[in-house]
């Protein structure tokens, strides 16, 4: 099937953009979390940059999964990001292949089959009105503000966590937008979905949901944020696909392979995200501004 391969690809160049990225982000000092200072600095950091271009060719590929197929079998598949970040890195780092988690990205990769064979999901017939879109807009943007508000006041891993779901949850509205614009493109041209208000309202989602993972990736370790961003998205994009475009996945007893599935999933990038490469690659990156700080203080 097409859109699985487009799905696939476009997690493979988001785990590229994601071990690009978290090399520079990952030195960023907690305090600049919530500062536009820390966005500045990112900018002009050429590894960073080029996650936004690998970050860039994923978008394309999910928009092209996503004209043939729905939210709830697309999203899900975009997990594989994770192992397949894990695999980079065991390529990239001298002496990392060694310690690839192999048993937590069965579990990641076995979880996300269960939890697509128990779904079957499949594409809807509808596409969302004014009233479908302000509510799953306003319920979205709703609880995004409420785990921002809490991440405000909260600090290390429970603030990381808080906006690792924040960021997921804006990334699945920004997938549903960018499913009705790669709808419009297909039934009216290229130049009515830019005079459509969803293909701006998904350009918006997409920065503030970017923005936001900066945030997260600066807040804490992978640990605490990465099992948010994996689990968090397939759940979200799958009620949005439900509730905007009637797709539809089984239920009744497939609930529980569906459930299985998950916590598999979840087990599964907490094992990845406890892999000793990732926690190298963490203290690498932290380390100049640890050094950094030792100056300032003498």
């Amino acid at each position: 099937m097409l859109s699985v391969l487009f799905a696939v690809l476009a997690a493979a160049a988001n785990a590229l953009a994601s071990v690009l990225q978290r090399q520079v982000a990952k030195g960023a000092p907690d305090e600049h979390t919530f500062r536009p200072s820390l966005i500045v600095d990112l900018l002009r950091k050429p590894a960073w940059l080029g996650g936004i271009g690998a970050l860039i060719a994923a978008f394309l590929l999910q928009a092209a999964a996503l004209d043939k197929a729905g939210l709830a079998l697309v999203q899900p598949l975009l997990a594989a990001e994770l192992p397949f970040t894990m695999l980079l890195l065991g390529w990239l780092v001298p002496g990392a292949f060694g310690k690839v988690p192999w048993a937590a990205i069965g579990a990641l990769t076995a979880g996300l089959a269960a939890l697509l064979t128990a779904a079957s999901p499949s594409e809807g017939p509808g596409r969302p009105g004014p009233v479908g879109w302000a509510i799953a807009t306003g319920v979205t943007v709703g609880l995004a503000a409420g785990l921002i508000a809490a991440a405000w006041i909260f600090s290390g891993p429970l603030r990381a966590v808080l906006l690792g779901v924040t960021t997921s949850l804006g990334f699945a509205l920004t997938a549903a937008y960018m499913k009705t614009a790669t709808q419009i493109i297909t039934d009216s041209g290229l130049g009515a979905a830019f005079a459509s208000w969803e293909l701006y309202a998904m350009v918006a989602t997409g920065v503030a949901s970017l923005i936001l993972l900066q945030m997260a990736l600066a807040s804490g370790t992978l640990v605490v944020v990465q099992p948010a961003l994996t689990v968090t998205d397939p759940v979200a994009s799958i009620c949005l696909g439900l509730g905007l475009f009637d797709e539809h996945i089984r239920t009744g007893g497939w609930v529980v392979l569906e459930l299985a599935g998950i916590a598999l999933i979840l087990v599964g990038s907490i094992g990845i995200a406890r892999s000793p490469v990732l926690h190298e690659q963490h203290t690498v990156s932290r380390a100049p501004h640890t050094r950094h700080a030792r100056r300032v203080r003498r």
